[in-house]
């Protein structure tokens, strides 16, 4: 099966041709089309550039979409009514959920005759247990507006996890792993007997760990406390914390760690950038280590957790027991993307 996978940011689309069957996956294409709005004038003339390099039929597609609230626990195919539910949660993520779907309803006019589905970031973390997805605020705030940690990467996670244990040769329903996905946005997740029962993002994306422009974690009173001082409305201060905060806050040079490695050892502020970020991420694998009573294996993945070994030696040493493996794994949520789709598209044409 020709499977086109595309994964919508607000200027950007990311795109994967996958040839998909029960027994091979074999990459046809990818690429990336950026600066939608400048060099590019709409995701409609991004999507139609992509489409006209597509040398093969496409008999599916895939969309990354990156919240599904509590509703999708698993991918779907894409109806009016999915379409309506990504719409409502586009107020939880809107930066992310709006461009997905001006891909999803242009491609679904332009690729008319073909199924489209639809894999959540959040639906990895939707059997997580009430302990660890609840946060302790009133219960009326959970039931009224669905207040709870939602989680992210999750499909990048599941890949991680999923490769983890082909690597282990062990069957995934019977390891514990800590997954942690370090890029410009980082999340850490448990994962035990192939369930994801706990992770550092939360509500939104800003929740955990220290980030490229995101503080993670941070005492809830700070807010009132910065707005009343410096004279911000919440918008501002939010804008704070998720775009001024982070690695490129404290160190006042970059978001970017490479940078920050290579500046550390003549600036006081990018080495306590650098071990600030270590520190985090050594919390919360203790915590989760903890947790499940132990792990069999440590992943890394994404731009930093596959490409700075110091880093990970840091984060590692005393945290990471000796009886654990760790491992550095290249993610790949697209891939993950085709094969939902695959097997939701193969599973509907069963019951025809």
């Amino acid at each position: 099966m020709i499977i086109l996978v595309l994964n919508s940011g607000s200027s950007s689309i990311k795109y994967k041709l996958f040839d998909i069957s029960k027994n091979s996956e074999k990459l046809l294409d990818k690429g990336v089309l950026e600066r939608i709005g400048e060099k590019i004038s709409s995701h409609k003339e991004a999507l139609a550039i992509i489409l006209k390099k597509m040398n093969r039929d496409i008999e599916a597609v895939g969309h990354r979409v990156v919240h599904g609230g509590d509703v999708f626990k698993e991918s779907t195919l894409i109806d009016e009514g999915a379409i309506k539910s990504i719409e409502r949660f586009s107020e939880l993520a809107p930066l992310h959920n709006p461009p997905s779907l001006l891909t999803i309803n242009e491609s679904r006019n332009i690729l008319s005759g073909i199924p489209h589905a639809a894999v959540f970031d959040t639906s990895f973390y939707q059997d997580m247990p009430e302990r660890a997805y609840l946060y302790a605020i009133p219960y009326k705030f959970f039931e009224k507006y669905r207040i709870r940690k939602y989680g992210f990467h999750g499909t990048s996670h599941r890949y991680v996890a999923t490769k983890a244990a082909s690597i282990l040769k062990r069957p995934l329903e019977k390891l514990s792993l800590i997954t942690c996905h370090l890029g410009n946005g980082c999340s850490i997740t448990a994962v035990e007997n192939g369930k994801a029962i706990d992770t550092s993002m939360g509500f939104t994306p800003l929740e955990g760990l220290v980030m490229g422009t995101r503080s993670g974690d941070v005492d809830a009173a700070i807010l009132p406390y910065i707005m009343e001082k410096e004279n911000l409305d919440i918008n501002a201060v939010i804008d704070l914390l998720n775009k001024k905060s982070g690695l490129l806050g404290i160190s006042g040079i970059s978001n970017d760690m490479r940078e920050i490695i290579k500046e550390m050892g003549k600036n006081k502020k990018a080495a306590l950038a650098f071990d600030l970020f270590s520190y985090r991420i050594k919390k919360y694998i203790g915590a989760y280590a903890g947790v499940m009573g132990g792990c069999d294996a440590v992943v890394f993945t994404g731009g930093i957790g596959e490409n700075q070994p110091l880093l990970m030696k840091d984060i590692c040493k005393g945290v990471v027991a000796k009886s654990a493996k760790v491992l550095i794994i290249p993610t790949d949520e697209e891939l993950m993307i085709a094969r939902d789709t695959f097997e939701l598209v193969k599973y509907a044409n069963l019951r025809r």
